[in-house]
């Protein structure tokens, strides 16, 4: 089997930090409120000094009265979650009770870490239009500008960013409705059951209904119509399954990781899962890198490989990736000019998108049938999807309280099945605005996949990724049927899923992760996952239990972890949640176990107390006596025979059993003395140990303090750095470097030259001036030509005057050079 190394990055394309800074987030004040995308916020219109900061179980919004009426509705089905988090510094609250939205400004970890401080008073967020459903749940998208509210009867879409109302805190919101012709409408009964926003989007909603139909929403086009429609066909005409392997429960998108990032995980209320791949929105945003790895991935275990069904597999992958991504065929686009790709509009002409699985368990021989037995209690409630550093983890949920936790064996691929072309809506520039396509499962998919295959007949011929089982944790409910369980993950560790059921809250921690374990180098045997309890609502008897109508896992870039549970009469609930220790393993002192190993047993050791001691004296039989015993003196015959008995018998029982006691604490004493004595000088060394633990202690202490104060002083440094005009310069031009450097080869050539070659004449003129040849005789001036020594007269003459003119342009040269060079100075400090 071949896993990937996974990139690294941000997962999901987002990842929140979280400062402990006081920001002033109140709203702004007359937004835009058309839409997602002119959504954006400004500056705050609140005084900071009527915010007042409390801790938020003590926030006034959840000390409301008593509301359990709503949250124990007749049609209660889906678990309800009122709580929201946009993954940095606000909290929303739908209040059930007065239709409308708090949104709360919260700090974690001030003043201490484990608090969690709220604004006061909350701004209200209502919607500009009467909601007559009741909301069971809301989730809110990537960038925090919209957050839907759905319910059995309704699903709408509120922009958080609206125009003031003349109430005190409060904004009202443009709120619209989303698929209300399709799921909402009287004449039919079709039912959303999971809704989500889409990971690479802000403007996309994934809806699956109970109609067996996965349908994609654009927020920013039409509310009403469906941009893409996936029909779920998992079994094949005319073959006889179970009617519950045909009826869809839950979805998940896939997260970060090579095709996953494409991959839509259905999971069905037998317990089998699906995949959809690939299902793209028109115009979501991905990462240059990951789309670049898709396509070499494609060309080089694809094209290269010599089964003919890889080959055509992979060439529509290929086709697919540069119809979706334009910028894969340019040449002249690179990482540099492009860090993210928008996906374009695009279907295959004459395939659709094949429903892959379901997925089956991997296995070492051929079986007849690899597909999961039935293990677990119930039927499936819900799904999640978890990426786990080089591990695409799936948990499935059943009723009757197990999790199924499953590892995919292998890589997601794209499959589609040609010859059913989809079905594709045009607009007037001939440009896709939706489409349709029934997805079936196609009869190769049920061939068993095999650890011990190698990649080339796996790769690229439209296998399902294979299942390898991790564990089947039972929560151990007290209710076996019907429980409703909705799983989270937890944003600082992604090995804990946290479980929400109809008993509180449990943490599930993963021990074990097949590739990530290999990847590292670690033969760590397969650890079962750990079970925690964190929060239980059971009131003694099953019938009692309260379920919460709200969850969060809150974060930090501290590495602080809090929940944050609501229950039905709005109370809250903060937990603290720890988070270094939680993936340590138990830790095991090999030393003093290789010491014991080598050293002496003392086998022969005896007990300090018997256990016939321990027991006590045997209990005492009274010797038979008649009924008339009491009647009988005791200086009398009888009496004295009924007294010697009994002290006879006290003599037997206690006497000896105090004689044996003291001759046991006598024989014992050195070795209990001796205990004691290697007991106290264990406890001195603890106490050692300890006193040079505080130590240490402080000395971190000293250093984390250091670090943070040295880092303080480095933002203010960058700060103030970024002040400089220096920092706002641009880059030079292309034009600019190629002046920039004849002027570097001009100085550092042709000038140096011209230098030595002054130098060089001026020391010839001074060795000649001074000499010998001019202290000449005069009788060999006499022996000279008049009109030789009038010539080098005139040649020294022209001499002199041509050094004076280099001399004059030496002068002029090092003045040009001097402001180039300060030219270039002040220019490199600009660009730097």
């Amino acid at each position: 089997m071949r896993k990937n190394p996974k990139p690294q990055g941000l997962a999901g394309g987002e990842e929140h930090l979280s400062m402990r800074y006081n920001f002033d987030l109140s709203e702004p004040r007359d937004a835009d409120v058309g839409g997602l995308q002119s959504a954006t916020p400004t500056s705050a219109s609140t005084p900071k000094e009527k915010l007042e900061w409390l801790s938020l179980q003590n926030h006034p919004v959840f000390s409301a009265p008593n509301r359990d009426g709503a949250a124990h509705s007749s049609n209660f089905t889906i678990p309800k979650n009122l709580l929201a988090w946009d993954g940095a510094s606000r909290l929303y609250f739908w209040d059930s009770y007065k239709s409308c939205l708090h949104r709360l400004s919260v700090r974690l970890g001030e003043p201490d870490p484990t608090f969690v401080l709220a604004a006061s008073p909350s701004k209200v967020l209502q919607a500009d239009m009467q909601l007559d459903f009741e909301v069971q749940r809301i989730s809110i998208n990537r960038n925090g500008s919209a957050l839907f509210l759905v319910g059995l009867d309704g699903l709408y879409v509120m922009y958080l960013y609206g125009r003031t109302s003349t109430k005190e805190n409060t904004v009202i919101c443009r709120t619209v409705s989303v698929g209300s012709e399709i799921y909402f409408d009287k004449n039919n009964s079709i039912r959303t059951l999971q809704v989500c926003w889409h990971p690479y989007s802000d403007t996309h909603l994934g809806i699956l209904s109970s109609d067996s139909v996965f349908r994609v929403y654009d927020l920013s086009s039409a509310l009403g119509q469906p941009e893409q429609e996936y029909y779920l066909q998992p079994v094949e005409p005319g073959s006889l399954h179970n009617a519950t392997s045909i009826c869809p429960v839950d979805f998940s998108f896939g997260g970060d990781h090579l095709w996953d990032r494409f991959s839509v995980f259905i999971l069905f209320s037998d317990g089998s899962v699906y995949i959809l791949c690939p299902v793209v929105p028109f115009g979501s945003v991905y990462k240059w890198e990951s789309i670049l790895e898709l396509y070499s991935d494609a060309h080089v275990f694809g094209l290269k490989s010599s089964n003919s069904k890889a080959v055509k597999n992979s060439n529509l992958a290929i086709s697919w990736l540069e119809a979706t991504f334009p910028e894969l065929a340019r040449k002249e686009v690179h990482a540099e000019n492009a860090s993210v790709l928008r996906a374009q509009p695009y279907a295959l002409f004459d395939a659709s998108i094949s429903l892959q699985g379901p997925l089956r368990k991997v296995s070492h021989v051929v079986e007849e049938d690899s597909v999961h037995p039935q293990v677990c209690e119930g039927r499936a409630v819900s799904f999640l999807y978890d990426l786990v550093s080089k591990d695409s983890i799936v948990v499935t949920a059943w009723s009757g309280g197990q999790l199924q936790i499953d590892a995919l064996a292998d890589e997601v691929q794209p499959v589609w099945k040609v010859g059913s072309p989809p079905r594709v809506c045009l607009d007037s520039t001939d440009s896709i605005v939706g489409l349709a396509m029934i997805c079936e499962s196609l009869s190769s998919d049920t061939s068993i996949l095999k650890l011990d295959l190698p990649p080339d007949h796996t790769l690229w011929l439209g296998h399902p990724p294979p299942l390898l089982r991790l564990a089947i944790v039972d929560l151990a409910l007290p209710r076996r049927s019907g429980s409703v369980i909705s799983m989270f993950v937890d944003p600082l560790i992604s090995e804990r899923i946290y479980c929400l059921h109809d008993g509180g809250i449990d943490s599930v921690v993963l021990h074990f992760l097949p590739f990530t374990n290999q990847s590292s180098g670690k033969e760590d045997m397969m650890r079962s996952p750990s079970v925690h309890p964190v929060l239980s609502t059971f009131q003694g008897e099953a019938s009692s239990a309260s379920p919460l109508c709200g969850f969060l896992a809150l974060s930090d870039s501290f590495g602080d972890s809090w929940i944050v549970g609501l229950t039905p009469s709005s109370e809250c609930i903060v937990l603290e949640m720890e988070t270094w220790n939680t993936l340590v393993p138990p830790s095991i002192d090999k030393v003093d176990k290789l010491i014991d190993s080598e050293g002496p047993k003392d086998t022969d050791i005896p007990t300090i107390i018997s256990k016939e001691l321990l027991t006590g004296p045997r209990v005492v039989l009274l010797p038979p006596s008649s009924p008339h015993l009491r009647s009988v003196a005791a200086d009398s015959i009888e009496g004295r025979s009924t007294l010697h008995q009994y002290f006879k018998l006290f003599h037997e029982n206690y006497v000896e059993y105090a004689h044996k006691v003291y001759f046991e604490l006598q024989h014992h004493a050195p070795h209990v003395k001796k205990i004691i004595d290697d007991q106290h000088s264990r406890l001195h060394k603890a106490q050692q140990k300890i006193l040079e633990v505080e130590r240490k202690q402080e000395k971190i202490e000293d250093r984390i303090e250091h670090a943070v104060q040295f880092h303080s002083k480095l933002e203010e440094r960058l700060q103030s750095l970024r002040h400089l005009p220096a920092a706002h310069k641009r880059s030079l031009s292309k034009a600019e470097r190629q002046f920039k450097s004849e002027l570097d080869r001009y100085r550092g050539v042709e000038l140096d030259a011209l230098c030595s070659s002054i130098e060089a004449v001026n020391a010839r003129l001074k060795r000649f001036t001074h000499s010998p040849q001019a202290n000449r005789s005069n009788e060999q001036r006499q022996l000279s030509v008049r009109r030789k020594s009038h010539v080098r007269e005139n040649e020294m003459s022209l001499l002199k005057a041509s050094i004076e003119k280099l001399s004059l342009v030496n002068i002029e040269n090092a003045k040009k050079v001097k402001v180039v060079e300060s030219a270039l100075k002040c220019r490199e400090i600009g660009t730097s």
